[in-house]
């Protein structure tokens, strides 16, 4: 199946792949730039080219019992995000009990435009000292870059310039609502 995958990827899509996955068991992967719902098909795909498991949480009501069997086998781990929930707290838990979790989300929360970044995921890789490996999901240049891992310090907001920077020029699939990095 792979060389299946990998020939959507490459021959039909003509996508490139800039980077690798970092051969790392526990990391936040925050990808940019998140405007389509076909984000979770591209993420799928490239999760199957390079043949590594990559997760992501979503809230518990999409895992029930007609569904919650196709998200799980999707790489999914349901999370209670209801107003009364530490929703971090719940994610690092969920670093803590599994040997393998690479927690791909989005960052700007949302496919709408937005101006600044959730900083949930900084705060999970904190609590769970895991990396964060960003990835760019960029759709001018029809390129998925994987970044080398990045551990975060005790500057936020030095970390967030940081991280914030390396997503310069990234277009989402609609580009009016790409995330622009702004000083």
């Amino acid at each position: 199946m792979n060389i299946i995958y990998k020939w959507i990827y490459f021959r039909v899509l003509k996508w490139k792949l800039i980077g690798e996955l970092p051969k790392i068991d526990k990391m936040v992967l925050p990808v940019i730039s998140h405007t389509h719902w076909v984000d979770f098909i591209l993420g799928i795909l490239i999760r199957n080219v390079i043949n590594e498991e990559i997760n992501f949480v979503g809230k518990k009501e999409i895992f029930g019992p007609f569904t919650g069997w196709f998200f799980k086998i999707m790489g999914g781990t349901p999370v209670d995000r209801g107003s009364n929930s530490n929703t971090v707290g719940s994610i690092v838990s969920i670093f803590k009990k599994k040997t393998i979790f690479r927690l791909a989300l989005s960052p700007e929360g949302t496919r709408k435009k937005v101006k600044n970044w959730k900083t949930g995921f900084y705060h999970i890789a904190r609590q769970a000292k895991v990396p964060i490996c960003l990835v760019a999901f960029d759709y001018g240049k029809k390129q998925i870059v994987f970044h080398p891992p990045f551990y975060p310090t005790d500057n936020m907001d030095d970390d967030m310039f940081f991280l914030k920077n390396q997503f310069k020029g990234v277009i989402g699939k609609i580009p009016q609502y790409s995330w622009i990095f702004e000083n």
